[in-house]
């Protein structure tokens, strides 16, 4: 026949109690043949989720237009969101979402992310280009970064032209009214 135990903590001052239900009738509570965390009213902590599970999500909003005719020069479009991971060793997906115009003859703007002062790609994410006069297209990729750390972490959409002179605008008005750029972090469980 396999035994109880309830050990005390050494370090600890409060007192544990288990308490019978409020019931009329026999219950049975059998306790599973392995170690792991018991689920309390309090939730599921996120130290004991499996990996490849959601532990947060942050989302950061551009509600305006912003232009740029630098050549060859990143500069911020302004759409950004912080995030704090819980781990060292989690991972954060990123999702952006807008919309990209060029004005100009061979315009050819292109869209990085950057995690504070990194650049995590040398020649961008996603391009808009206009061929002979002006275009609109949709701005959309994601990317999953290892940052490494515990503290907040901010991740930037950066925008360049990368050939020729005109004008690059993100999050552009449509027929339709300015909408509102969106970039999502999601913290994923390693």
């Amino acid at each position: 026949m396999s035994k109880v135990s309830i050990q005390g903590n050494a370090s600890g001052t409060g007192t544990f109690t288990i308490a019978a239900p409020n019931s009329n009738s026999n219950q049975t509570l059998t306790l599973p043949d392995q170690t792991g965390t018991v689920i309390t009213t309090a939730g599921v902590p996120k130290s004991a989720l499996p990996s490849g599970s959601v532990l947060q999500v942050v989302q950061g909003t551009l509600g305006s237009s912003v232009s740029t005719a630098t050549n060859n020069t990143w500069v911020t479009t302004g759409l950004a969101a912080s995030i704090t991971p819980t781990s060292s060793s989690n991972k954060i997906l990123v999702t952006v979402s807008g919309t990209g115009y060029t004005s100009g003859s061979a315009v050819q703007g292109v869209f990085t992310l950057y995690r504070g002062a990194t650049n995590l790609s040398t020649y961008g994410f996603t391009t808009v280009y206009a061929g002979s006069s002006s275009t609109q297209g949709g701005i959309t990729f994601s990317y999953l970064d290892s940052p490494s750390a515990t503290s907040s972490t901010t991740y930037t959409l950066y925008f360049s032209l990368s050939n020729s002179a005109g004008t690059l605008m993100f999050n552009s008005p449509s027929a339709f009214g300015q909408g509102n750029a969106t970039i999502i972090l999601q913290e994923i469980a390693a």
